[in-house]
């Protein structure tokens, strides 16, 4: 995608029509939401950061008078019916969050649906059981976007993180209702979107995680927008392995290497600074208790295993942020979720949050890496979708936006 069409792509999404521009007074209010949250095995829910942020546009409705009608996907369920990956245990939660009483329907869409609904009243909450019982919901049918709409009036997505997902849900159900984004969604698009293309510099992109193919789109987009671009984790020894050097038995994308060298030339060209490791924590194994060390990234043994970046990289990403103006982090810096593997994700996390800067997290493993250093206050915005966010800084139309109602020119 060139500039130009890049710039139209990002109009596009923020010219959409927002909560704040509908009279919900007296409306049925359908609002898809992502309460796609962890269950431990008492399903008690765990970590529920996503249903709290649903709450501002949530609350907006009831004090609007509206009857809140909330969808949500949980799972994957396979368009069956399986209770493990029911929404009925949201309902405690999500009361003790609004101060209120939350009715739950075991359907989404049919005669229950539309016999709980017809007893509304105004500032009334209304949850529906999980939209991926019904193989439709992923399928994207039109009857059953239908079927969801039937019992509307106009229609809220705030669920950010499954709008890359042309589904039912998240972009169907807007062929019928006149359709805006709530205050997440608008946050969401406002933080990745305005970002980007107007950004406080030096503007500094990290990307990390396992695959290379996975964040190739989105290096190339921010190639022409970022001052520097630091790489970590699996992605980088694909990077190390493309310039020459000896990587061991490190995560790399053989398929890749020619992508990754052409990327680190054209980043050369326009004059980027491009820092990749220049040491690592290298294991025989991910086995728990295998033996490690710290290594020049020059010196990775054969048969062991990058798994983290050495102190010598941390140092360097951490220099490299500290006169930041805007940053923007995808992607965790090795195996976090392993303690052993933790401390360069977590120094780059503390790097971020200590950086006079605006700071953006991309969601995912990111999010949970932040939440886990213990800066999650610290930083600017922290997105709830990382699929999303990834495909949206790729430059590419998100459908759960694209399919709003545009505002008036």
């Amino acid at each position: 995608m060139n500039s130009s069409q890049d710039e139209q792509t990002g109009k596009g999404i923020l010219n959409k029509l927002t909560i704040e521009e509908l009279n919900l007074a007296g409306k049925r209010v359908l609002i898809r939401v992502d309460f796609n949250v962890p269950f431990d095995d008492n399903l008690t829910i765990t970590d529920d950061r996503r249903i709290r942020e649903a709450l501002p546009t949530i609350n907006y409705a009831i004090d609007e008078g509206a009857k809140v009608i909330l969808c949500s996907h949980l799972g994957r369920p396979k368009g069956k019916v399986d209770l493990r990956y029911s929404l009925s245990p949201v309902v405690k939660r999500l009361k003790r969050l609004l101060g209120k009483d939350v009715l739950f329907v075991p359907d989404c869409i049919g005669e229950s649906v539309t016999k709980a609904v017809s007893k509304m009243k105004p500032g009334d909450v209304l949850l529906l059981e999980n939209v991926r019982f019904h193989p439709e919901e992923e399928k994207n049918d039109e009857q059953f976007a239908k079927a969801l709409a039937a019992n509307a009036d106009c229609f809220i997505n705030d669920a950010f993180g499954t709008s890359h997902r042309a589904h039912a849900s998240t972009a169907g159900v807007a062929k019928f209702l006149k359709s805006v984004a709530g205050f997440l969604m608008k946050r969401e698009v406002e933080y990745l979107l305005g970002t980007v293309h107007n950004p406080l510099r030096p503007f500094t992109a990290i990307l990390g995680g396992a695959k290379t193919s996975g964040k190739i789109g989105v290096i190339e987009n921010l190639l022409s927008k970022v001052d520097r671009v630091i790489i970590g984790g699996g992605m980088a020894f694909t990077f190390l392995k493309a310039m020459g050097y000896e990587v061991g038995d490190s995560m790399v994308e053989d398929d890749m290497l020619e992508t990754a060298e052409r990327i680190y030339l054209k980043a050369r060209e326009r004059c980027l600074k491009f820092y990749l490791p220049v040491d690592c924590m290298v294991a025989e194994s991910m086995e728990p208790g295998a033996a490690t060390k710290i290594v020049s990234t020059q010196e990775i043994p054969k048969g062991w295993k990058a798994l983290d970046i050495g102190p010598a990289t941390a140092r360097l990403f951490s220099d490299a942020l500290s006169n930041s103006k805007t940053i923007i982090w995808n992607g965790p810096m090795g195996m976090f979720e392993m303690d052993v593997f933790s401390r360069g994700t977590f120094a780059v996390a503390r790097a971020v949050a200590d950086a006079y800067a605006l700071t953006i997290i991309g969601g995912g493993d990111t999010a949970l890496a932040v939440h886990r250093a213990g800066v999650a206050e610290a930083i600017t915005f922290i997105s709830t979708g990382g699929g999303a966010s990834l495909q949206l800084l790729e430059g590419k139309d998100l459908p759960g936006l694209v399919s709003l109602t545009d505002r008036p020119a």
